[in-house]
């Protein structure tokens, strides 16, 4: 063989190789991604289903841990994601309200921490297809108009655009998925992967992080110097209860309980400035309400990990109080504390 059909037919055989496994990439995400993506992919299905039923849970893990829809009193979905924020909130929620048959009643719960920075955005919510392109076209639109380029780049940057870096993960562009290939071995977490996409499924969203019976460590809110809310994620969350309003269906804002040992390292300052901001939403929008303290604590034996996720005792309890909470709500009878679900003196 000459040496130029040599390399020609080695061209070939390359170029082959790579358009075999990039369709790999692209039809087995479940074969190779990490052992979140089937919760996020749950909850697309959920959503594409529009099987939401009647109250929607959306927030951050915290919420996607510690709220059990299968120990609720009526049909409810958590649609939380781990890292959620206002951005990921706002796209479950205007897809969620597209159904034939919308949710009743949204509970909101995004952490103080969770309006002041980045999180996993570009590493789950983007890479996962929570979010797609016209969603980060119309987070550019946001960004340019607020002046905040807080998004505009994955927290270690490789210097692709944001617009060229969305369709590449839209397109399962090879290169930016050979790290999760070589370390799920390229198709080892296949069945492992299945069974967590079939468990959240069942769960209607729900699923653990940490499971440990207890854990003291001081999470991301005791490190917080001041509570300052990012323009972007401040204009999500009014864009959020804008659209809960203009559909009349009530919402409420809950948040999760932190660690005993959390809740003592947090500045006052930091708290009340929280405290003071959700208020502010809460007297524009009259069906907005923050229900109970901005950051409840529960004893450190009901975590199971150093991020404050709830443990499965932990989590129980919380869901079992909540379904007195939310059985009084939609009752009209606000006399119950959401978050330890006893009546309030």
């Amino acid at each position: 063989m000459s040496p130029r059909r040599y390399l020609a037919a080695l061209g070939v055989a390359a170029i082959m190789g790579f358009a075999l496994v990039w369709a790999w990439i692209a039809a087995m995400p479940m074969a190779y991604l990490d052992p979140e993506y089937p919760a996020w992919r749950a909850k697309l299905e959920l959503l594409r289903r529009c099987d939401l039923g009647d109250v929607l849970v959306v927030g951050d893990s915290r919420a996607a841990v510690d709220v059990m829809p299968a120990l609720l009193p009526v049909r409810a979905t958590n649609l939380a994601v781990g890292g959620g924020e206002a951005i990921e909130a706002y796209a479950a929620l205007s897809r969620a309200l597209a159904c034939p048959v919308p949710p009743r009643r949204v509970v909101i719960s995004v952490d103080a921490a969770h309006f002041t920075q980045p999180d996993l955005f570009w590493e789950r919510s983007v890479r996962f297809g929570f979010l797609g392109v016209a969603d980060l076209g119309e987070l550019g639109q946001i960004a340019r108009q607020t002046g905040d380029a807080s998004f505009a780049a994955p927290q270690l940057s490789d210097g692709l655009p944001a617009a060229l870096r969305a369709r590449l993960y839209a397109w399962r562009f090879p290169p930016l998925f050979f790290n999760s290939l070589m370390r799920g071995g390229v198709g080892l977490r296949w069945w492992r992967n299945r069974e967590t996409y079939a468990a959240v499924l069942e769960a209607r969203g729900q699923y653990f992080f940490g499971k440990d019976a207890g854990s003291s460590t001081v999470a991301v809110e005791g490190h917080m110097r001041a509570f300052r809310p990012l323009p972007v994620l401040d204009r999500y969350f009014d864009r959020m209860l804008a659209l809960l309003a203009a559909r009349g269906i009530q919402a409420d804002f809950i948040a999760m309980p932190m660690n005993r040992t959390t809740r003592e390292a947090v500045r006052p300052a930091v708290r009340d400035s929280f405290s003071r901001y959700l208020a502010g939403y809460a007297e524009r929008y009259p069906g907005f309400h923050v229900l109970g303290p901005v950051m409840p604590d529960w004893p450190d034996r009901y975590f199971g990990d150093a991020f404050s996720h709830l443990n499965p005792p932990g989590a129980a309890r919380l869901s079992a109080g909540f379904g007195r909470c939310l059985r009084a709500r939609l009752a009209g009878n606000a006399a119950i504390d959401c978050v330890t679900g006893d009546l309030v003196d």
